[in-house]
């Protein structure tokens, strides 16, 4: 094998092979955006709250100045470079001046701790290349990199690619050919943490175009992620489900796949692309919930899909850190493919567990924390269970404060979803993810798009758009209907017509003024256990109720909801639950929407969106619910 990889290796390093821009859709550059509601105030509290803490930058920093991870092979060091990476991408839609400065500083802070040698680790050399340490190099660099783009200092931009390049090249010299192996660089999940450094190696290379770099991501392709087995090579050949792999850590290994599909556009590679698709793929079909994250046995791929229904098991379950890490992949996946099913996928993520997890009411959940609360909780249950019921990723630092894995994450799911809302096409512009308010992209002629979209989505079923251009042009505005919509309206300037699931194209000369209107009906649907695949009929009944792209929550919030006990909904001749909308002043909490719904025998249980429920974290909530009678085994 390593003759086969060396001379794979010695054909590579060639002239400068440049990016290839085969994706189907880009997406829009800083400040294309400008939107409302639930999902603008959600971005807006985690900026205030976390993103503008100039303390928790400063501690975070401090980590990097000392070996703080060397006693227990912590992870510290990633908390730096996720929150530098959510912070970029959500600054690139606020454009607020006062968080731009706190990054910059942020980013010239962390410069301050490079070594002579341009090392960054909170690992000391004598402990290095083991544990996390990887891993937290890893998000340094993946932080630099996301402010390297929006950073508006020449000077500044200059050293930090002096900076990449120099921590980058540290590693060259430990690993590679006749070196240490990368997958040897950690005693976890046999190095696929250590292995998921290849995204921002390639992104370097794209950076530069420094062969020394592209070589050092094939050498990295080629170790195929784990000691144990090839996984790129498996998801290319395309037999296996990821929970069937040898390591199946869902977060590190959807990591892998980020990078592998940078490789791919990086190098024109169709293999590794191929490889990526069918991952998420495999990913979507056996382990993707109905809340959109994934892992009901902690947080590794255990085929969710089946297990999300499986109550034998009760501890942590959906970390946030796979949500994001999902919704990050499926947008890759969404631009290199243009296949909806993707941006269906990111919806139902950013719905349901993402917002979910965000901590709007700023509850206590671990007294170490910084001012007492963190903005994300870690895990989100789907069978009667409270929220917060772990601090994922918990990392006690030197001034005896705590932070985790999850909450330095978030920030960078929210920003995903504004980047992938709307998106250039090769033909036009596409629009993924309803919200309202204004975004403005350019046409294939270069004319200025402007687009202001009326909806209370995905509450209300009315999404209005009207456009706004300085000249007429002929191009096509594609929208997504979501897969679970089978009957949609549309009207362009009045005039109807029905869409079904897909991108709905709509390619016409458009002018200033020309208006869109969308109507996605959304009824509450029915989901019985048994449609979870092939097992499902050896574990007890469940249901559970969605309605497009939410999924409804039953909540001890409400006195009369009993989690434990059977239900069995009243259905109409279609099948459809029998529900009837509550007023929002009849919720004891802040919701979205909120039902009660008559079961069989009379009695009436109360559910609303699963993002607002049990957000004090005292009270169960469930999303699937045990069944009675023949309602759960049709």
């Amino acid at each position: 094998m390593l003759n086969d990889m060396s001379t794979r290796l010695i054909a590579n390093q060639s002239a400068y092979r440049p990016r290839l821009s085969t994706d189907k859709f880009f997406c829009p550059g800083p400040g294309s955006w400008a939107y409302t509601g639930p999902f603008h105030e959600a971005v807006r509290f985690i900026e205030s709250h976390q993103l503008l803490d100039a303390a928790l930058w400063t501690r975070f920093a401090e980590q990097f100045t000392r070996p703080s991870d060397d006693h227990d092979l912590g992870w510290r060091c990633e908390y730096w470079g996720k929150l530098m990476r959510g912070g970029a991408m959500v600054w690139s839609y606020t454009r607020n001046p006062e968080l731009y400065r706190q990054l910059e500083a942020a980013a010239r802070d962390m410069l301050k701790n490079a070594e002579p040698d341009g090392r960054i680790s909170t690992y000391s050399r004598e402990a290095e290349f083991q544990g996390w340490d990887i891993w937290g190099r890893k998000y340094v660099l993946l932080g630099m990199e996301y402010f390297y783009d929006i950073c508006a200092d020449e000077s500044l931009k200059g050293e930090l690619l002096d900076s990449l390049r120099a921590q980058t090249d540290c590693l060259l010299a430990h690993f590679g050919l006749g070196k240490t192996d990368l997958r040897e660089a950690s005693c976890h999940w046999e190095g696929l943490n250590s292995s998921s450094i290849l995204e921002p190696v390639v992104r370097l290379y794209n950076m530069t175009g420094e062969e020394k770099y592209l070589n050092f991501a094939d050498y990295i392709v080629s170790l195929g992620g784990i000691k144990s087995a090839n996984i790129f090579e498996l998801a290319y050949e395309d037999r296996l489900d990821p929970w069937q792999y040898p390591v199946t850590k869902a977060y590190e290994m959807m990591s892998c796949f980020e990078g592998l599909l940078e490789y791919a556009r990086a190098t024109g590679d169709g293999k590794w692309s191929r490889a990526v698709v069918n991952f998420a793929r495999r990913v979507l079909d056996s382990d993707i919930t109905i809340i959109g994250s994934a892992g009901c046995t902690h947080e590794l791929f255990d085929h969710s899909r089946l297990r999300q229904i499986d109550p034998d098991y009760t501890g942590i379950m959906q970390e946030t850190c796979v949500t994001v890490t999902w919704m990050k992949l499926c947008g890759q996946v969404l631009c290199f493919t243009g296949d909806p099913v993707f941006g269906d996928a990111m919806e139902r993520s950013l719905h349901n567990a993402l917002l979910g997890a965000v901590n709007t009411r700023m509850v206590p959940r671990d007294p170490l924390s910084p001012g007492g609360w963190l903005p994300f909780d870690s895990y989100s249950p789907l069978r009667a269970a409270p929220r917060g019921q772990a601090v994922g990723g918990r990392m006690v630092m030197e001034d005896n404060t705590i932070y985790g894995c999850c909450a330095a994450i978030g920030a960078a799911g929210l920003g995903a979803a504004v980047q992938l809302s709307a998106m250039h096409t090769r033909n036009g512009a596409a629009v993924n993810l309803y919200f309202p308010g204004t975004l403005n992209i350019t046409t294939p002629e270069g004319n200025r798009l402007g687009l202001t979209i009326e909806t209370t989505y995905p509450v209300g079923e009315d999404i209005m758009l009207e456009l706004s251009l300085d000249r007429p042009e002929t191009f096509e505005l594609a929208l997504r209907i979501p897969g679970w919509c089978r009957a949609a309206k549309v009207r362009v300037n009045g005039e109807g017509t029905s869409a079904g699931p897909g991108w709905l194209k709509l390619q016409r000369l458009w002018q200033d003024g020309d208006r869109v209107s969308l109507w996605l009906p959304m009824p509450v649907e029915l989901l019985s256990s048994n449609e979870m695949g092939e097992g499902s009929e050896k574990l007890p009944p469940h249901q559970a109720l969605v309605r497009g792209p939410i999924a409804l929550a039953a909540s001890e919030e409400f006195p009369e909801d009993n989690l434990s006990a059977p239900v069995g909904f009243k259905t109409d001749a279609g099948g459809r639950p029998e529900v009837k909308p509550l007023e929002l002043a009849e919720v004891p909490f802040e919701a979205q929407l909120a039902f009660e719904t008559e079961l069989e025998n009379g009695r009436y249980i109360c559910f609303t969106d699963y993002a607002s429920a049990g957000k004090d974290y005292d009270k169960k909530i469930a999303v699937w619910l045990p069944c009675s009678g023949e309602n759960g085994l049709r």
